[in-house]
C-alpha cells in the first residue's frame, strides 16, 4: 500500500493516456505531481506539469524524484526508443550496467532496466492499472454485439498463439480467422499490423470479402510487466479492425486499457463489431 497522503509522481509521455490517468486520479482525489517528458508530453499536460525533463536526462530525473519523495512513480504514455548512441551516453551518465546490457535486447529489457534503476534509488513504481483501474476493460461483452462460434474459435487460437510467443518479446496482438493466423503484431504496433491484415484478409486491394470470424486478439504477454507495457485499444483501433475485416475484438480483462471507453464501445456498436474482455492467464 502507498501512503495516500503523499503524492504520486505521474511521468507523462506521449498521447492521451496521461490526461486520462490524471482525470482518474482527480476523481479519486488522489494527490499527484506531473513530470513531463520534453518533446513527448501533450500540450495540455505540459501546462499542468510541475517539472519537465529530457528523455535521457536520467540524473536530472532522479534528482527531481528525490526532491519530491513521491509515494510511487507512475509511468503513463509512450516514448520513442532513442538511438543506440543516445542510450549509450545516458547509460554512461548513470554508470548503470543493467541499462548497458539492455541495449542489446528488446524494449521490454530496456524498460525493465529503467524500472530497476528507479527502484534501486528507493522509488516504488506502479502501473496505470494499479492507480486508475477504472480505465481498464472488464470481463465479458462491452457492447451490443455477441461473438459467434467462428469468432470464439478465433479467440482461442489467438490466445494460444500469443501465449506461445510471449518469451520472444514480440507484439501483444494478432489477427486470427478460425485456426489461421493472418497477422502478428511486431515492433510496428497494432495499427500497422491491422493495415497488413487488411491487405492479406481482404484481397484484392484490401476491399474483398474477409475470412469468416476474423478477430483482433490483444493480450499482455505472459509475465509482462504491466507497469511499463499495458495493452491498449481505443476508437481508432476499432476503426482499423473494421477496415481489416474483423468481426470483433477480444482484450485481456483487467489487463487492457480502453481509451475513451464510451466512444470505443460506441464505435464498435456502430461498426457491428463485438468487444469482449477475456480472462488472462496468470
Amino acid at each position: 500500500m502507498t501512503d495516500p497522503a503523499r503524492p504520486l509522481a505521474l511521468v507523462a509521455g506521449a498521447g492521451h493516456l496521461p490526461e486520462l490517468v490524471a482525470a482518474s486520479l482527480d476523481r479519486a482525489r488522489r494527490p499527484f505531481r506531473i513530470l513531463a517528458v520534453r518533446g513527448f508530453t501533450e500540450r495540455a499536460m505540459r501546462r499542468r506539469a510541475d517539472a519537465v525533463v529530457d528523455l535521457l536526462d536520467i540524473p536530472g530525473t532522479l534528482r527531481i524524484l528525490k526532491e519530491w519523495a513521491p509515494a510511487a512513480v507512475v509511468p503513463a504514455g509512450g516514448v520513442t526508443r532513442p538511438s543506440p548512441a543516445a542510450l549509450l551516453n545516458a547509460a554512461h551518465a548513470v554508470r548503470n550496467r543493467d541499462i548497458l546490457k539492455s541495449l542489446a535486447g528488446g524494449d521490454d529489457r530496456l524498460l525493465r532496466a529503467v524500472l530497476s534503476l528507479l527502484e534501486e534509488n528507493g522509488h516504488r513504481v506502479l502501473g496505470v492499472h494499479e492507480v486508475a483501474p477504472d480505465l481498464l476493460g472488464r470481463l465479458g461483452r462491452h457492447g451490443k454485439v455477441e461473438p459467434d462460434a467462428d469468432a470464439i474459435l478465433s479467440i482461442a487460437t489467438g490466445r494460444a498463439m500469443l501465449g506461445a510467443l510471449s518469451p520472444f518479446d514480440v507484439g501483444q496482438a494478432a489477427v486470427v480467422a478460425a485456426e489461421r493466423i493472418i497477422a502478428v503484431e511486431g515492433p510496428e504496433g497494432t495499427d500497422r499490423m491491422l493495415a497488413r491484415a487488411r491487405a492479406l484478409n481482404r484481397k484484392p486491394f484490401g476491399r474483398g470479402t474477409p475470412a469468416k470470424g476474423t478477430v483482433l486478439v490483444k493480450l499482455p504477454k505472459l509475465g509482462q510487466d504491466l507497469r511499463i507495457d499495458l495493452p491498449a485499444i481505443g476508437p481508432r483501433t476499432v476503426r482499423r479492425a473494421a477496415q481489416a475485416g474483423c468481426a470483433g475484438i477480444a482484450i485481456g480483462a483487467g489487463h487492457t486499457l480502453v481509451i475513451d471507453g464510451e466512444a470505443t464501445v460506441a464505435a464498435a456498436d456502430a461498426a457491428g463489431l463485438f468487444l469482449i474482455g477475456v480472462e488472462v492467464a496468470p
